[in-house]
C-alpha cells in the first residue's frame, strides 16, 4: 500500500507539471509477474485502455513484457522518465498506442526491444529528450506517422534494425545525436525517400553493419509506391547472415576489404563458435580462432541441428592491426524439403481423355514421403493420378479445363510442398494458341493452326477485292 501511495504521489505532481487532462497510468511492477497484462503491475491495479496514457518509468532495470497472447493497448506510451533504466520487451502479441516515446527526459537509458509480435502506433520517437534505445530482432511495427531518432533536441536515440520489419511514413534522423543501423531488418517508407535516405548515409546517421556495410535502397520496386530499406554486410558472408542451414559440412566465405595500396596483402583472423558470449567478450580467443592472419576467403566447418553459430572475420587492411568485423550467424536445422512439381502444361484431349506425366524433383537431406493431391478440377473426378505416393507418376484428365495438382514432401519434421497447373483444350490447335509466345502463320486466314486449300478458298473467294476508301472526305459515322 505505502509503495502504491508513492506513486499515486508522484502521479498527482506529474498532472500539475504538465497540465495533462487524462492520468497517467504508471508501471510500478507490484504483480507476480513482468507481464503488461497483469493489473498488480500498474499504479491503479488496472490494465491501461485505448484512453488511458502509460508509462513504464521505474523500478530500476524493470522490464515489462508483451508476449504471445496478450493483446495491450493505450492511448500514448512512453518508456522513461525517472533516473530508473526500463524497458519494454516485446516477443509476441499486440500493442496499440496512438503515439510512443521512448527515453522522454532523462539522462537514464530506455530501451524498446522487440523480437516478435506487432506494434502499431501513430509516430515512433527513440530518445525524446533523454536517452532511447530500439532493438528490434523481429516482428513489425507498424508507424502511421513517422520514425525519428531523436524525437526533440537533447535527445540522444539509437535504433538497431537487426531483424523485423518497420513501416513509416518518413524516416527523420533529426541530429548527429540520432543513429539508425540495419542488418538483417527491413524499413519501408511510403513514397519516394531515396534523397533523404541518401543524405542520412552521407551524414553517417544511417548505416549498415555498424559501417561495415552497405544500405541497399530502392523506390516502387520491392514495394509498390514505397522506399524499402535494408543493409548488406561488406563482406559479403556465405552463409548469409541469418541463414538456415542443413547440418554437417558446412564452407564459410567472404569478401576481404580492399587493401590500403593496390597489390598490397589482406590477410584476415576468422572466429567460430556456438556461443555468442564467447565473441562478445573474447576471453578465450585460442578456443575460437579457425584462421590466423592468413590470406583466405573460405574455411569449412562441421555443424550439428538446432544450433545457432556465431562467426566473424577480422581483415588486416593495416599490416599488425585487424579492423575487426561484425558478427554473423546462422542456424542449422532440418531443413524443409524442397518441392518443385514441374512446369505448367498445356494439353488437350485424345479419345475423350489425355494421359500425361508428372516430372517433378524432391530435394531434402533425409529421408521422405511424398503425396500428389488434386487441388482444383473442372468437374469431380476428370484427374486420376495413377501412384499418388510417387514423385514421379501418370495422370490421366478427362475433361476440358483447368486442372490444379499439388506435391507434398513430408521428412521426420518438416513438409515442403509446391503445385503445378495443368491446362487442357479441345485440340492441339487451341492448346497451342494458349501459349504466350504463340505467332499465327503468316497465311493461315481461318485462324486453325496451319496453311491449307481452306485458307486458299478464303484468298480466292476475296481475291481482288478491295475496302480502301474512295471518298477523299469521308464522314465517319
Amino acid at each position: 500500500m505505502f509503495k502504491k501511495m508513492i506513486y499515486l504521489i508522484n502521479l498527482v505532481l506529474l498532472l500539475v507539471l504538465t497540465n495533462s487532462a487524462s492520468a497517467q497510468i504508471l508501471w510500478d511492477e507490484g504483480g507476480p509477474d513482468n507481464l503488461w497484462s497483469t493489473a498488480l503491475n500498474w499504479s491503479t491495479d488496472e490494465v491501461p485502455t485505448s484512453t488511458d496514457p502509460a508509462s513504464i518509468d521505474a523500478p530500476e532495470n524493470t522490464h515489462c513484457e508483451i508476449i504471445d497472447g496478450i493483446t495491450a493497448e493505450c492511448e500514448t506510451l512512453r518508456v522513461g522518465n525517472a533516473t530508473f533504466t526500463t524497458n519494454l520487451d516485446i516477443s509476441g502479441g499486440s500493442l496499440t498506442a496512438s503515439g510512443a516515446y521512448i527515453g522522454v527526459d532523462s539522462p537514464a537509458g530506455h530501451g524498446l526491444n522487440m523480437s516478435g509480435g506487432l506494434f502499431t502506433t501513430g509516430g515512433l520517437h527513440i530518445g525524446w529528450a533523454g536517452i532511447g534505445t530500439l532493438n528490434m530482432t523481429g516482428g513489425v511495427i507498424e508507424l502511421s506517422n513517422n520514425l525519428i531518432i531523436p524525437g526533440r533536441t537533447g535527445g540522444i536515440g539509437t535504433a538497431h534494425l537487426n531483424g523485423g520489419t518497420i513501416y513509416a511514413s518518413d524516416l527523420r534522423l533529426t541530429s548527429e545525436d540520432g543513429q539508425l543501423d540495419i542488418t538483417l531488418g527491413t524499413l519501408i517508407l511510403d513514397g519516394n525517400d531515396i534523397d533523404a535516405v541518401q543524405k542520412f548515409i552521407d551524414d553517417e546517421w544511417l548505416t549498415a553493419y555498424d559501417g561495415q556495410g552497405r544500405i541497399n535502397m530502392d523506390y516502387n520496386v520491392t514495394n509498390e509506391g514505397k522506399t524499402t530499406l535494408t543493409g548488406s554486410a561488406l563482406l559479403e558472408p556465405v552463409p548469409a547472415d541469418g541463414a538456415t542451414m542443413a547440418p554437417g559440412e558446412v564452407e564459410l566465405s567472404w569478401t576481404k576489404l580492399d587493401p590500403l595500396l593496390p597489390g598490397d596483402p589482406v590477410t584476415v583472423d576468422v572466429y567460430f563458435t556456438d556461443n555468442l558470449d564467447d565473441l562478445l567478450y573474447f576471453t578465450d580467443p585460442a578456443s575460437i580462432t579457425l584462421i590466423s592472419n592468413q590470406d583466405a576467403t573460405s574455411v569449412t566447418v562441421q555443424v550439428q541441428s538446432k544450433t545457432r553459430y556465431y562467426w566473424a572475420v577480422d581483415c588486416y587492411v593495416f599490416p599488425g592491426v585487424p579492423q575487426y568485423g561484425p558478427i554473423f550467424s546462422f542456424y542449422v536445422d532440418n531443413l524443409a524439403p524442397r518441392v518443385d512439381a514441374g512446369t505448367d502444361i498445356a494439353t488437350w484431349l485424345e479419345g475423350g481423355s489425355r494421359t500425361g506425366s508428372l516430372d517433378a524433383t524432391v530435394v531434402d537431406e533425409e529421408a521422405t514421403t511424398v503425396q500428389w493431391s488434386v487441388i482444383s478440377e473442372p468437374n469431380e473426378e476428370m484427374a486420376v493420378i495413377e501412384n499418388p505416393t510417387a514423385e514421379d507418376t501418370n495422370v490421366t484428365l478427362s475433361a476440358v479445363g483447368e486442372y490444379v495438382l499439388e506435391l507434398t514432401a513430408t521428412d521426420s519434421e518438416y513438409s515442403g510442398s509446391d503445385t503445378v497447373t495443368i491446362n487442357v483444350y479441345e485440340d492441339s490447335c487451341e492448346a497451342a494458341k494458349s501459349l504466350p509466345n504463340y505467332e499465327p502463320i503468316l497465311g493461315d486466314l481461318n485462324g486453325d493452326c496451319k496453311v491449307d486449300e481452306a485458307d486458299m478458298a478464303l484468298l480466292e473467294e476475296n481475291w481482288l477485292k478491295e475496302n480502301a476508301l474512295t471518298d477523299g472526305w469521308h464522314k465517319i459515322e
